[in-house]
């Protein structure tokens, strides 16, 4: 058996990391595409390195806004500055991983999650006649304007495997018709990577001292989706959000931005408010052990609300709706969009919060399972 993993994005590269060490472990022959959707795997390339995972065999380059080449020993595809439109960017990758396909024929491909890279890995396998395998299916915020949603729904209803985290997950797939012998609940595989990578994070860095931190002494807040930092009220919401939280509890608010999230708050015309400290963004170990360390976490990341689940931190969710509902149900985590008053009350129900997550995202062996039922 030959496994394809395409993936593009850095939530890619995590999540899909405990699939390639057990690809690994179990001598399976498989090779990695990397569709750059995000950044070059120039970029990319120390996340590999961090994580202890081998570099990817093929690499796109569509998010560089220069000239790129994909990159092998017998292919080369070649695109230019596709990073503008999500019509684009996905036919570009589209294209690119049917080559690579038709020339390295796997038996099965595998995708992760939800961006433009999984949408174009399930399309150009599929019309191929290669079985698809998509981890994290189910996955539903019944939000139809968010291009993420769309992604999921498409490519859950032209995967051959559907690895669905949760119950509820599954039961979703079955609500929409998906014949049940395809689903699999298996866990999600952010469950093994958090913890292999904290084992690999102790020897590697020690951000809390770095940057004069104590555990349990500040808030994480993340801010990244477009339709929160493109939109000024929103923006402002959260900013002010973050002045109250450090004004009612007295803790800093750590926030390594994104590079887009800073621009757009000097656009906006606003300042950073006095406790926040806005840093640099951060590897992937040394966020996991800043996460791990945070009294709450204040994010509009779906993969975070699965990662302080995990972790035991308590989450502030900076959306309307959200993709992981069984974190909110079992009580580990609000929903309180980015109205400045409603966050403040949020951070406030989670410092008093005594639920736990248990084994929500299952036991650590995912990506275990995955291979098996694969193989």
């Amino acid at each position: 058996m030959k496994i394809a993993i395409i993936l593009g994005t850095r939530p890619e590269i995590i999540k899909m990391s405990s699939i390639i060490r057990e690809c690994e472990r179990c001598n399976i022959d498989h090779y990695i595409i990397h569709t750059g959707q995000h950044y070059s795997f120039e970029m990319d390339s120390v996340f590999f390195d961090e994580l202890n995972l081998p570099a990817a065999r093929y690499n796109l380059d569509v998010g560089s806004d220069q000239k790129s080449s994909l990159r092998s020993d017998h292919l080369t595809f070649r695109s230019s500055g596709v990073s503008g439109t999500h019509g684009r960017q996905t036919a570009t990758m589209l294209a690119g991983i049917e080559r690579i396909l038709l020339d390295d024929t796997p038996d099965v491909v595998l995708v992760q999650g939800d961006t433009n890279t999984v949408l174009a890995g399930a399309l150009a396998a599929s019309k191929l006649g290669i079985h698809v395998g998509h981890v994290e299916a189910g996955l539903r915020s019944f939000d139809r304007t968010m291009p993420e949603e769309m992604n999921r729904v498409i490519v859950d209803h032209i995967s051959d495997h559907l690895f669905a985290p949760t119950e509820t997950s599954r039961q979703y797939l079955l609500d929409e018709g998906i014949p049940d012998e395809r689903i699999f609940v298996t866990g999600n595989t952010i469950v093994d990577a958090v913890h292999r990578n904290l084992e690999i994070a102790k020897g590697k860095v020690d951000v809390l001292e770095r940057l004069d931190l104590f555990n349990g002494g500040y808030f994480l807040a993340t801010a990244h989706r477009a339709e929160n930092v493109d939109d000024p009220v929103r923006l402002g919401g959260i900013l002010e959000g973050f002045r109250l939280v450090y004004e009612e509890f007295g803790m800093p608010v750590a926030f390594p931005a994104h590079p887009r999230t800073v621009k757009m708050i000097s656009e906006f015309g606003f300042d950073v408010p006095s406790g926040t400290r806005l840093i640099e963004p951060l590897g992937y170990l040394e966020f996991l052990q800043l996460e791990r360390g945070a009294r709450c976490v204040l994010t509009d990341s779906g993969g975070l609300q699965e990662e302080a689940c995990i972790l035991g931190v308590r989450c502030v969710t900076l959306r309307d709706n959200t993709e992981r509902p069984e974190t909110v149900d079992v009580g580990v985590n609000v929903l309180v969009g980015c109205d400045g008053v409603k966050i403040v009350e949020g951070v406030r129900r989670m410092m008093e919060c005594r639920d736990v997550c248990g084994d929500l995202y299952g036991d650590g062996t995912a990506s275990e399972r995955i291979i098996n039922i694969i193989g």
